[in-house]
């Protein structure tokens, strides 16, 4: 069957993240290549980014960190800067193409708003923190088969990780797409596994094509 639906995550996909994690090296009082070496030394050990918070505050809580963050003015958002250039271009082409977009990741429920401000041609934008449930989880990936209205054969799902993406769409019977680019795509492109994705990019320039070829 043909794809007729692309779900998209959101993080280093179609997001990138740099600048968030700026503000977080701000407000932990640490320079950002300390934090960024601190963020690639906890994925090398497949340990969760909350132990970079550890490391530099090891009393924080995260929901009381954004407490006080917001209390200063700051609020979860992104921006057109953050917006990696082949987004909106690749699901414009997807929507123009016929298919059904949607996005959906390991975000906090504010995400949602956020990729509405940005009038990212989407059908369908959604959070973890919406749906209750997160990646790499099934439920999350059943989710996605429920808000695309179709089976699970005619979605793809395109994403910068290994074990949150490609591996757990494919157990979900999904063509898995993987985009190398932001820390995670970097470093898992180097794992064998991912030669079990159906599609790999190094840019979402190429998707429509790759997957019409399929």
């Amino acid at each position: 069957m043909p794809i007729r639906a692309v779900c998209f995550d959101v993080g280093e996909t179609l997001i990138d993240e740099t600048r968030h994690w700026i503000e977080w090296a701000s407000y932990l009082g640490v320079p950002p290549l300390t934090l960024f070496t601190a963020i690639g030394v906890t994925m090398e050990r497949g340990e969760s980014l909350r132990r970079v918070f550890e490391i530099f505050r090891p009393d924080l809580d995260i929901r009381t960190a954004r407490q006080e963050r917001a209390k200063s003015g700051w609020r979860y958002d992104f921006e057109h800067v953050d917006l990696y250039p082949d987004a909106i271009p690749c699901l414009t082409a997807l929507r123009a193409g016929g298919l059904k977009v949607l996005i959906a990741g390991n975000q906090p429920v504010e995400s949602e708003a956020a990729l509405l401000k940005l009038n990212v041609p989407a059908d369908v934008i959604a959070s973890s923190a919406g749906w209750g449930v997160s990646k790499p989880d099934p439920r999350f990936f059943d989710k996605v088969v429920e808000a695309a209205g179709m089976p699970a054969s005619d979605i793809a799902y395109v994403g910068d990780r290994l074990d949150n993406d490609v591996l757990p769409s494919l157990a979900a019977g999904m063509t898995a797409v993987f985009v190398r680019r932001g820390p995670w795509g970097w470093m898992h492109a180097e794992k064998p596994e991912i030669a079990q994705a159906h599609i790999r990019l190094n840019s979402l320039t190429e998707l429509p094509e790759a997957l019409a070829e399929l």
